[in-house]
């Protein structure tokens, strides 16, 4: 069976989109600034693809190929928006988002180890209670059950 001309259509602009997307496409190329950081861009990619086309019946008679002539078209959109920038220097890893609405997880990890610290003078500072009547817990003993 041959091909149908829609499949060429499809074939050919899907062959272009495969073209455009490159690993750089998300994550830019790196760029080095004066100070030695290196700051790479990062960005979200939307790729959009439409296609379609019909046989239409032209009423007189012709040979089998031109019996129903096809008319088709499509249509492909792309949009790169940038979100990040992933800054490496001598002091560690950075992300600096455009948005800052969305990067929440990131922000808990980050603070993660100040809560930590937080936790652990309160405990701290609490040992050194003025109220003798009160004693202290210590959380760094552990207690061997009775038995």
């Amino acid at each position: 069976m041959a091909e149908h001309p829609i499949q060429g259509l499809m074939k050919t602009a899907m062959e272009n989109i495969k073209e455009m997307v490159d690993v750089n496409t998300i994550i830019g190329d790196p760029v080095e600034s004066p100070d030695g950081n290196v700051i790479i861009p990062v960005s979200k990619v939307g790729f959009g693809f439409a296609a379609g086309g019909t046989e239409m019946n032209v009423g007189h008679a012709m040979d089998e190929e031109e019996r129903h002539p096809f008319g088709g078209g499509s249509g492909g959109g792309v949009s790169i928006t940038p979100v990040a920038f992933l800054i490496v220097g001598t002091h560690g890893v950075k992300m600096i988002h455009l948005n800052n609405g969305t990067h929440f997880y990131e922000k808990l990890l980050e603070l993660t180890p100040q809560v930590v610290e937080k936790i652990k003078d309160l405990i701290q500072g609490n040992e050194h209670i003025e109220d003798q009547s009160l004693s202290p817990i210590d959380v760094t003993k552990k207690e061997t059950p009775p038995f």
